[in-house]
């Protein structure tokens, strides 16, 4: 089922493999032809718009675009306590790692009387799209949320898919979670709708937000990109992926479940096998076709896993194996080897790492404390995933006094010039004279 490339006794450069392993065709270029419109139309008739986009995409007829207060508390009591137990066990975990991550402000003294700081601060208001399609997503309200509210920021949007089912609200279990955290504005519109409606605002509704984060489908991601700079975005998130590191003390059964798990998300998934031993792959693949029969989602993970994006890698050694997995820069990768800890070490490129047989990735897909929205697509080369600095601003501060600044001032006339900016060092030197 998994196909196979066999890279033993090759000698390939970073780009070179960045090239041969296995990629999904996600083109956001093409879709941005479809949503540009769709923004548009809820940039100049908002309301209006987001109702005909929900019966036309969503097939509701919508009373109301921002979920009634009401509706999001009445949520709670329809969930299943062991639900609620166990996403407000998840909240304390993201909660505690969130607050401990945000990074300090920083002041120092580079020379008598000469001052600098750098201090983070949280943006005012954030937008946060909760996607809807195949599965339903609690689990990514918390960690938007609180990667949000560690942050600091004081006004969070969710915005989240109105489901036919539920009379064209969002889920309730949705709704619970954003209960449990104190999210009071939450919006029953999904798509590039939701984001434009984000962006831009609407009037009588929604005010424009600073920041978007959260994950979705191709279309999101291309009304993201459309978007940017009119507001941050954290990322386009691309199909889940999952990379395993493995050697022959790997568990093939392990294996074969990590990767189902991820390939049952989404036809496009991508599940990879990065292994120095033949035997354990073919173990691998007995255990998955195994497996697979009894999986509830066989269609879209049978998909997934024949699929281009999924494959076999065999390596020569450990060492070709780390260096497959950083060219790869999986959103999730797993280290299933002697001296696990030592392997995870070395890698450069992931958005997560789960270092040991018993650190599954649908461990912090809920409950490991970490965040779960990462960067897919080999963006984890130059990307990190959601924490909250995606929510905070560095400032810097500069503080001279009139000895520290006489002391640098010829220096900083002189480069001014250098660069041909006279007016620049005449500033300077304008302190340095002293008062006319």
């Amino acid at each position: 089922m998994l196909s196979q490339i066999d890279l033993r006794d090759q000698n390939l450069s970073a780009r070179e493999l960045r090239s041969i392993v296995p990629r999904g065709d996600v083109d956001v270029t093409e879709a941005l032809k479809v949503v540009e419109p769709i923004l548009e139309d809820v940039r100049t008739r908002g309301t209006e718009a987001l109702v005909e986009y929900a019966a036309r995409f969503d097939g509701v007829e919508l009373d109301h675009v921002r979920v009634p207060a009401a509706h999001i508390e009445a949520a709670l009591a329809t969930q299943d306590t062991e639900v609620l137990e166990a996403l407000t066990e998840a909240i304390t975990r993201v909660r505690a790692f969130h607050e401990a991550t945000v990074p300090p402000a920083t002041e120092i003294e580079v020379a008598p009387g000469a001052r600098l700081a750098q201090r983070w601060v949280p943006v005012g208001r954030v937008g946060l799209y909760v996607p809807g399609g195949l599965a339903v997503y609690p689990s990514s309200v918390v960690m938007n949320v609180v990667a949000a509210q560690a942050a600091g920021v004081q006004e969070i949007a969710v915005t989240t898919p109105p489901q036919k089912e539920f009379g064209g609200q969002p889920h309730p279990t949705i709704l619970a979670a954003c209960a449990l955290l104190g999210v009071t504005e939450v919006y029953a519109a999904g798509g590039a709708q939701s984001i434009g409606m984000l962006a831009y605002g609407v009037d009588g509704l929604c005010d424009p937000v600073d920041i978007i984060t959260g994950p979705g489908n191709v279309y999101v991601a291309a009304s993201k990109r459309a978007v940017n700079g009119v507001v941050g975005i954290d990322a386009e998130a691309g199909p889940t992926e999952i990379a395993i590191i493995a050697d022959s003390s790997a568990n093939a059964e392990f294996i074969a479940a990590d990767l189902l798990s991820q390939a049952e998300h989404d036809p496009m998934a991508g599940s990879v096998l990065i292994t120095d031993d033949p035997d354990l792959a073919e173990r691998v693949e007995v255990a998955l076709l195994r497996r697979m029969d009894a999986t509830k989602h066989l269609a879209r993970t049978k998909e997934a896993l024949s699929g281009k994006q999924s494959a076999v890698i065999l390596t020569s050694n450990i060492e070709q194996s780390v260096a497959v997995a950083d060219a790869y820069g999986a959103e999730h990768l797993e280290i299933h080897t002697r001296e696990a800890d030592a392997v995870a070490a070395r890698i450069t490129s992931a958005g997560a790492v789960f270092i040991g047989e018993h650190s599954p990735v649908p461990l912090g897909d809920y409950l490991a404390g970490s965040n779960h929205v990462l960067p897919t697509g080999g963006t984890a080369r130059f990307a990190s995933g959601l924490n909250t600095t995606s929510f905070l601003k560095a400032i810097q501060y500069i503080r001279y006094d009139a000895d520290a600044l006489a002391s640098v001032g010829d220096k900083v006339v002189t480069l001014a010039n250098a660069e041909n900016l006279p007016a620049h060092g005449e500033a300077i030197q304008a302190r340095l004279d002293g008062p006319s």
